[in-house]
Order: structure tokens, then sequence, then C-alpha cells
């Protein structure tokens, strides 16, 4: 086997490259078509075995590739909308391929010099875009807004002056509507379940600051000690931006941090038209983005920044073998003690290559082509028969329902399931999913609109889609109906 590096290296990624578009045309669409247990089995019957006592040599990676590729879903064909994941930028993508290839360790400086200044210099541009104070201020680039947020919560509980981890009376405040990584990261850090505090809603999905003030001066006459309010400015569902300025002046009124998830709305700050969504969000103790959202990155690319380096001092370790004293006053860089994961790869590449390829305005751009492509169909699910939509789009999510011919929950919830899982199986289009519980019917649809080189035409061939699959299942359902009726 020849060592990275070597010419032989060349030869492999052509073999990808190639074995990557051989899985794509077997594919023949945005996502494998067939039912799961069919799927399944087909990946495990192709690829074999995996514990061989003699290898088989570097032509594997031809065949196994192929499987990859045409099991996986294509995120830059326009009939992939369900999940906020982008289609890597090509570029993004061949930085990464670099980062690999060196498998460079941001975990000292005497593994990765050039990383660890570039990843430096990665959060110091991170800072300036949302406010931040880039000499004050500090970051680390972390695997995705779930790690953020877990260390963003951590902070706060343990920021100076705080009562730490063992004040059982600690408690979280974040709206009904955060992303469920909230909930998880506060049991992770010891948190009772009880102890998040779900805060209400407006019409519009964002936190009620009135309700907010309210559960706050409930737990403050309760005992409760606030350790962080949390601030959503792109929810999963609708894209929601919370009232982050009124949020904060809540929350600093009783003294509680301020953690803002900006992991999907914070690619709006690339965005002339749409950066002044998060107006306030600099006000914030901490904050997460994701660039493999907005950003159009490969897996992982998150950051997250507090607006005082001083707010990583709970994380402040020594190690001798990674961060000994004497090398840091040496100008050993280490960014070890920001982070939750020793061994990192250089993640913080591909997005330095990336914001300077591209540049801001471009970024830009592609940000309002998303939120239009998400306007346009809106307009368009509002003027189509038997489609409703849920609300109008924030960002560039759009949640919508077909609408049956028998509009009653039951019929409604079993024709929006049934028909998304059958486009899935025929491979046709990878739509998602939401419920909503509002004394409506509960499953909803939605599209998920990252895709900057999708057309409007793109969206009108998919609600197309949509449409005549709701007509088929809204047509099996009643005939089911009449067939339980004819036995009665």
């Amino acid at each position: 086997m020849s060592r990275p590096g070597s010419d032989d290296l060349h030869a492999l990624i052509g073999t990808v490259l190639r074995a990557l578009s051989d899985g794509a045309r077997r594919r023949g669409g945005p996502v494998p078509a067939g039912e799961p247990a069919e799927l399944a089995g087909n990946v495990r019957a192709a690829l074999g075995p995996l514990l061989l006592r003699e290898g088989r040599g570097t032509g594997v990676l031809a065949s196994l590739t192929e499987i990859l590729a045409r099991g996986a879903v294509d995120l830059s064909d326009p009939a992939w909308s369900a999940h906020l994941l982008s289609p890597p930028l090509a570029i993004s993508a061949a930085a990464d391929v670099a980062a690999a290839i060196l498998n460079a360790d941001l975990t000292s400086w005497d593994q990765s010099p050039a990383g660890i200044v570039i990843e430096s210099e990665v959060v110091r541009a991170m800072c300036a875009l949302v406010g931040y104070d880039p000499d004050a201020a500090a970051g680390v680039v972390t695997s995705g807004g779930t790690e953020s947020n877990l260390i963003g919560l951590f902070l706060a509980r343990d920021r100076p002056g705080g009562p730490g981890p063992a004040h059982g009376r600690s408690v979280i405040y974040a709206s009904r509507s955060a992303h469920f990584s909230i909930r998880r990261s506060a049991r992770l850090l010891g948190f009772p379940a009880e102890n998040v505090i779900p805060v209400e809603t407006n019409a519009r999905d964002q936190m009620d600051p009135d309700a907010l003030r309210t559960a706050m001066e409930r737990g403050t006459r309760e005992g409760r000690w606030p350790a962080c309010v949390v601030a959503t400015t792109g929810t999963t569902d609708f894209g929601a931006i919370d009232p982050v300025e009124d949020i904060i002046a809540i929350a600093r009124a009783h003294s509680a941090a301020v953690h803002v998830d900006a992991a999907y709305g914070g690619g709006a700050l690339f965005s002339g038209k749409l950066a002044s969504l998060l107006t306030g969000v600099d006000g914030a103790d901490s904050i997460s983005l994701d660039l493999h959202k907005f950003g159009w990155q490969p897996i992982g690319a998150g950051v997250l920044l507090t607006r005082r380096a001083e707010a990583f001092a709970p994380m402040a370790f020594e190690a001798p073998y990674v961060n000994a004293a004497d090398d840091l006053r040496a100008g050993h860089l280490n960014h070890t003690d920001r982070s939750l994961r020793t061994t990192r790869r250089a993640d913080s590449f591909k997005i330095a290559v990336t914001l300077q390829a591209v540049g801001m305005e471009r970024l830009g751009e592609m940000v309002d082509h998303c939120h239009a492509l998400a306007r346009h169909a809106a307009r368009r699910i509002a003027v189509t028969p038997h489609l409703a939509l849920a609300s109008d789009p924030v960002l560039s999510t759009v949640v919508f329902r077909y609408v049956p011919r028998a509009d009653v929950p039951a019929v409604s919830d079993a024709v929006n399931a049934s028909l998304r899982r059958r486009i899935l199986a025929e491979g046709k289009a990878v739509v998602g999913r939401t419920e909503l519980h509002a004394g409506k019917p509960s499953v909803w649809l939605k599209l998920t609109l990252l895709n900057p080189f999708m057309t409007e035409d793109d969206v009108d061939r998919l609600l197309h889609m949509i449409s005549a699959a709701g007509r088929l299942e809204d047509g099996g359902v009643a005939a089911s109906a009449s067939k339980k009726e004819s036995h009665l």
C-alpha cells in the first residue's frame, strides 16, 4: 500500500471521482429508489464481509465508493430539500481533501502550526461577522451546532460568579421551538429535565418576551438560579428569529447569561438584505454558527464564539504533552482548552478557502437566492389547489401540507406522511416533514431550500410532484375508507 502524498494518490483520487460519477449514474436520481429493507439488503450484499484475513487491495476503493454514492442522496439535486444541510461548494470539498490528506491535528502547535493559525483567523473573521470585537472575543471551530450549543451552555453554567454545576436550582430558559440539542446538552450537563424551562412562542414561532419575563420572575420567586437564556435565530421548522435584543435585556435584569443558537440563521449575516434580522446578537455572551448550512461547507463546519475570551476559563487545563505553560509562553498557540475534543482535524481550512475564494458578496447573494426561492414556493403553494401554507417563510424553509378531499386530521396526517414516503421510495425527491400541534392536522411537509443553484422552475416541478403524489395517496385513503364502510 502506498503512503499518502505519493504519486499513487493522484490515481486514487481519480478513481474516487470516477466511482462517484458511476454511483450517481446508477442511482439515477436525487435518492436511491426502494423500501428501507430492500436498500439495506442491497448495500450489505454489495459490501460483503469487512474483517478479511487478507486485504483485497486498492481495487475496493472504486467498488465501495460506487456503493456509497449509489446509496447516497444528492444534495445538489433540486429535488433534495428535506433537511438543514447544503450542497458543499466544489472548492470547499477540494480544500477538505487537502485537510484529510495532511491529517493535521489542531491539538497542539507542534502538530499543525499553520492549521492553528488559520483557525485563529477564521474565528476572528466570524467574530467580526457577528459584531464581536475580534481582539476581545474568542472561539473555536466545532463539529456543528450541537457541539457548539453544549459548550455554550457549559460556559454559562460554570461562568465566573455563578454557583457552578453543583447548584441544583440552576435553570435554562429556551423557547418551545428551540433545537432539541439544547435539552439534550442540558441533560449531559446534569440539569434535570424540569430545569429546562420551555418559554411560550408567538404566532410567528418566536420566543414571547413577555412569557420569558413572567417565567424568569416566577423562577426568582421560587429560588431558581438562571444559568442561561437561549435565543434561537433560525428555528428548524420555520426559520423563526427570536427577538434577541428584548431577550438579552430581560436576561440581564436577572443576571443570566445569553447564548444565541444561530446555527441556521447566522448565515443571514452574509446578506445585506437579511442581516438586520439578527440585530442585537453582538450583545449575547456566546453564539453558535453552522457553515455547513448557509456557508456551503462539507460536514462539519460549526463555530462557537464568546464575546469575551475569559468566558472560556471554565474549560482551562494544563497537560504537559499538549499545552505546557512554558510552550505557551514561547508562542505555541493552542485552542484545546476551548474544545470538547482533543484530536481535531483542520476543518477551519475549508472555511478559510471558501471565504477568500467566494467572498462575502457572493455568499450573501447565495443566501438571498435561497430566501427568494422560499418566498416563490410560498406564493405557488398559496394558489395551488390542495396545498396549504403554514406561514410565510422567514429564511429558506417552507412548511405546508397537501389538503385531502376529506380534510380531517386523521386523513390529512395519513396522506401527508404516506405521500412523502411514496416519492422517497420512488427515488424522485426528498421532502422533509414535521409535526405541528395546534388543533389542526399535525403532519406537515417541509422544503428546506439551501441549494443556491436551484431555480424557480425546479421549485414548481417539486410542488407538482408532491401534488401528484398527494392525489394518489388521497385516492388510496378514500378507497380504503370505502372498503371499510362496505363491510359495516
